[in-house]
């Protein structure tokens, strides 16, 4: 099936954080569709953040679509003054929890949800990060900062506990790339 024909479009909501999009399509069968929704965002970055102690740097923070204070990878915005994802991830680190690292190695970058985001989510590994800045927090952050052994991060990731499903892939992506844990399928047993 080939792309989808845009017969119209419209802003259904634009501000600094996104951008609502209401398009009339026609889809590969030529059904209409109207209007099929799209959300555009700055592409946003999380960082997987371990210290030399095998910890996983963590934030918990209130979020108002769980309604629920939730642990998950200091993450945010890649901003137009940052150079590159690893610019962002360090960034971001250094102002959600104080932390910073000798290197940050951008890993790649999926879609939040291939249906509606056009934005990115990229994930930035740090290895040896330490807490060597006060935390500079942004009006509706509310974070705290904890620190969690690496296997008890793994063994709760099934149960739910970083429940944001994009963290969850960046954690598995990073301690992959890391070489901490093996991704390749196994044989049946």
């Amino acid at each position: 099936m080939s792309g989808w024909e845009v017969l119209s479009t419209r802003t259904a909501l634009r501000d600094r954080w996104i951008d609502v999009t209401a398009d009339a399509v026609r889809d590969g069968r030529g059904n209409v569709l109207d209007p099929f929704y799209t959300l555009s965002y700055p592409d946003w970055v999380h960082v997987v953040a371990i210290t030399p102690a095998d910890e996983l740097v963590l934030v918990r923070q209130y979020r108002h679509g769980a309604q629920a204070r939730t642990l998950e990878l200091p993450a945010g915005a890649i901003d137009p003054a940052d150079a590159d994802p690893a610019a962002a991830a360090a960034r971001e680190l250094r102002e959600e929890t104080g932390h910073t690292a000798p290197a940050f190695r951008h890993l790649g970058a999926l879609s939040p949800n291939t249906a509606t985001h056009r934005n990115r989510a990229h994930t930035v590994l740090a290895l040896g990060a330490a807490a060597t800045h006060p935390t500079a927090h942004e009006a509706g952050e509310d974070i705290t900062v904890e620190l969690w052994p690496l296997a008890r991060v793994l063994a709760g990731l099934g149960d739910g506990l970083i429940a944001q499903s994009m963290h969850t892939a960046s954690v598995l992506l990073a301690l992959a790339a890391a070489g901490r844990i093996d991704l390749r399928l196994k044989d049946a047993p």
